[in-house]
């Protein structure tokens, strides 16, 4: 699914000028081009040398300086941005140096938190002195930057994370987050948890439109080879010019379903025609052949026939351009693309820090996001309140939490809630059978529904006919007796509801509410829907360097508060 990026990408330009070959030795990835090898070799421009630039600048030009963000990021961020994380993108031995991966990995986190392009960036790096300043490049002549630098150093981490699985891009961002939380005093004693769904920039396309464009491609690629003799006679309209708007905009109603039925048909002699001609390790092949196992199933005649709309799989090929997007319908809404899923560690004030980050496709759960965070956390780690929304509850993600030494408080619980006074009952300990009310009255009778993990209690009718909660527990009423249906799921549920009804719980829950400022910052600042990339790892790197970059925020926050307070008291 995620093969053959190069193909698709739209950003990464310099990895297609640039034709680079991999030697893969030692876990060290080596680049041959035409300045020889890049040899890996750490930044000893860490502190600021007495020769930069910044010493001969005039007196309220460096107080301007040291009241600006450049100031804090060239102390807490820059001399911490590890760099030996990196080393192993780059050769050993070899002619030319290395960019320095700390002005590259800053430099990328300084153009997500102003929203600039790459041009905007590269000139503020030679033009502006607070870059200069942040970066530690006062001291240079010329910054040792291009204007394909970044991309260049994208398609090392991209290729290394597929080829050992590694997320390099995610590692440094957490540590750097981790850097400003015990910066600004974030014990991680409470945490909260988030997640938003990330649009990929891929067009939204149709069943046809889908189909359409794999059969285009297909026959592309056969005209591309030179071998246009073995296209289908009925597939030579995919290399007229205006033949996509003629099938898929110019067609209406029946029509428009036998151009479906029609494009299947193509699709299917398409396939068999890059089956003979060997060409099945093409990228092309193989979204025409996704594309057609996605849209179509087999008859009771054994032909291939359009599938039901509703069977088809959210999985499926949405877009040829973004293969690895997917969709998902959340909230009444449509989604094609990923989800990001944040841990921030916040104090009592609510300024938090995002220390943990992932991201996957769009039909990964918001459980499972927890599920993979409670398995990471190690076992002597520091007890910690994990404040959620309702759709990481569930009473097994409670246990295994509690398992974990993490208390999850979820929010928003959806489903019917029961009332509070379930929670008394009292069960045996396999939850079969029901010993007690919340008066304390033992039933005549307890029976067990295995379908339905539910309890049937019989109890006297002197016992619940005047009982107050009665009509809380729905006793329903018959000759003799009342009889009570009560479940294990039920008793956890109402002890929840119970346990966020206090005054400690409500004020947790408005804590946790704090968290959605942090995708709404996310879309509005960082342009997070707006990422110019195709594919699940490209848009994961950007997702990690905007989350990172958001954190710059809070840090600016805290030193500009912490510098005001100084100036108060001094």
């Amino acid at each position: 699914m995620m093969e053959d990026h190069r193909r698709d990408a739209i950003y990464d330009k310099g990895v297609k000028s640039h034709q680079m070959q991999r030697e893969k030795k030692s876990g060290i990835i080596r680049e041959k081009g035409k300045g020889g090898e890049r040899v890996y070799k750490a930044n000893s421009a860490q502190q600021m040398s007495i020769y930069d630039s910044y010493q001969k600048m005039p007196e309220h030009i460096k107080k301007l300086i040291d009241k600006s963000w450049a100031k804090d990021f060239a102390e807490y961020i820059f001399p911490r941005i590890n760099e030996e994380r990196f080393s192993v993108l780059f050769s050993e031995t070899g002619s030319r140096p290395n960019t320095p991966v700390n002005v590259i990995v800053g430099s990328l986190m300084l153009k997500e938190y102003f929203g600039q392009s790459e041009e905007e960036l590269l000139m503020s790096i030679y033009c502006n002195v607070l870059y200069q300043y942040a970066l530690h490049l006062t001291q240079m002549e010329k910054p040792p930057l291009s204007d394909r630098s970044w991309s260049r150093f994208r398609a090392r981490v991209l290729e290394y994370e597929e080829t050992y699985g590694r997320d390099l891009m995610k590692e440094e961002m957490e540590s750097l987050a981790r850097v400003i939380a015990e910066h600004m005093g974030l014990k991680g004693e409470v945490k909260r948890m988030d997640s938003m769904m990330v649009a990929s920039r891929c067009k939204r396309m149709g069943r046809l439109e889908i189909l359409y464009a794999v059969n285009e491609r297909a026959v592309h690629l056969l005209n591309r080879l030179g071998i246009c003799e073995y296209i289908p006679k009925d597939c030579m309209h995919y290399l007229e010019k205006d033949d996509r708007n003629d099938v898929i905009y110019r067609r209406r109603g029946a029509e428009a379903e036998g151009q479906l039925a029609k494009a299947i048909k193509e699709g299917l002699e398409l396939q068999k025609v890059l089956e003979e001609t060997g060409l099945t390790d093409k990228e092309e092949y193989k979204l025409l052949h996704r594309a057609i196992d996605d849209q179509t199933e087999t008859d009771e005649n054994g032909k291939r026939v359009a599938r039901d709309k509703r069977k088809i799989s959210p999985t499926s090929l949405q877009n040829p351009s973004d293969p690895d997007a997917t969709f998902r319908r959340k909230a009444g809404e449509n989604y094609t693309g990923y989800v990001g899923n944040i841990v921030e560690t916040v104090c009592e004030s609510g300024l938090g820090v995002v220390t943990t980050m992932d991201f996957e496709q769009n039909t990964y759960s918001d459980s499972q996001f927890l599920k993979d965070y409670l398995e990471q956390r190690s076992e002597d780690a520091a007890p910690e309140i994990m404040l959620t929304d309702g759709a990481y509850g569930g009473q097994d993600n409670v246990n295994e939490a509690k398992a974990k030494g993490v208390d999850l408080v979820t929010t928003c619980l959806s489903g019917q809630a029961p009332d509070i006074v379930m929670g008394e009952f009292k069960l045996s300990e396999d939850g079969t059978e029901v010993i007690s009310c919340p008066m304390g009255h033992s039933p005549e009778k307890s029976t067990y529904k295995e379908r339905d993990s539910m309890c049937r209690a019989k109890f006297p009718r002197c016992c619940c006919e005047n009982c107050p909660y009665r009509d809380l527990c729905h006793a329903k009423e018959q000759k003799n007796s009342f009889v009570v249906y009560v479940s294990s799921k039920t008793i956890d549920r109402a002890l929840l509801l119970k346990r966020l009804s206090t005054e400690e719980c409500r004020q947790l829950t408005r804590l946790r509410n704090g968290v959605e400022c942090r995708p709404s910052l996310l879309r509005r600042k960082m342009d997070l829907d707006r990422m110019p990339v195709f594919g699940y790892i490209r848009s994961k790197i950007f997702f990690m360097l905007k989350t990172g970059a958001s954190n710059l925020i809070a840090l600016f926050c805290y030193q500009k508060r912490a510098r005001a307070k100084s100036a108060l008291f001094a």
